[in-house]
């Protein structure tokens, strides 16, 4: 039997996932809005909150500690594009059960956007299929923050 010419032409791309746990001194735990905000700030570059619109994600294990972070998106000064498929990219990677999405709002308001809004409910939806749990949303500026989660709109 011989081999069709097309076959030998053929080739098959390979994935393959590698993870490292991060070398935090001590593991990151989260427990409410005010540890993930305090865990971010020690992180994002406060001169630039005020500058323009950024994307975060925090991923966490089974016990709520952090085993990963990352910026997922960098808008201007009225808005970012968050692209769903990169959060679950490394929620899946990190074998992560659970996620905190956060961003800045330039105009310092903290009040969320009907955008905002619809982003967490779109996100929290979608991430269930996955059994992953969206804590939640946070918005912050300069001078503070605020949780979709605390307000009751998760």
């Amino acid at each position: 039997m011989s081999e069709h010419p097309d076959l030998k032409k053929m080739t098959c791309h390979e994935v393959e996932i590698h993870y490292k746990r991060p070398l935090f001194d001590t593991p990151q735990k989260i427990s409410n809005s005010e540890s993930a905000v305090e865990l971010l700030r020690k992180y994002v570059d406060e001169k630039r909150i005020d500058y323009k619109e950024f994307f975060w994600l925090l991923l966490l294990n089974n016990s709520n500690h952090v085993i990963g972070m990352s910026e997922i998106g960098v808008g201007n000064t009225t808005g970012v594009s968050v692209n769903f498929k990169e959060i679950y990219q490394l929620a899946i990677l990190t074998n992560a059960v659970a996620i905190i999405i956060a961003h800045n709002h330039p105009s310092g308001t903290l009040k969320p956007s009907a955008h905002d809004i619809q982003l967490s409910q779109r996100l929290k939806e979608s991430s269930a299929l996955l059994d992953i749990t969206l804590l939640d949303h946070i918005i912050i500026t300069s001078e503070s923050f605020v949780s979709l989660t605390d307000e009751g709109r998760m």
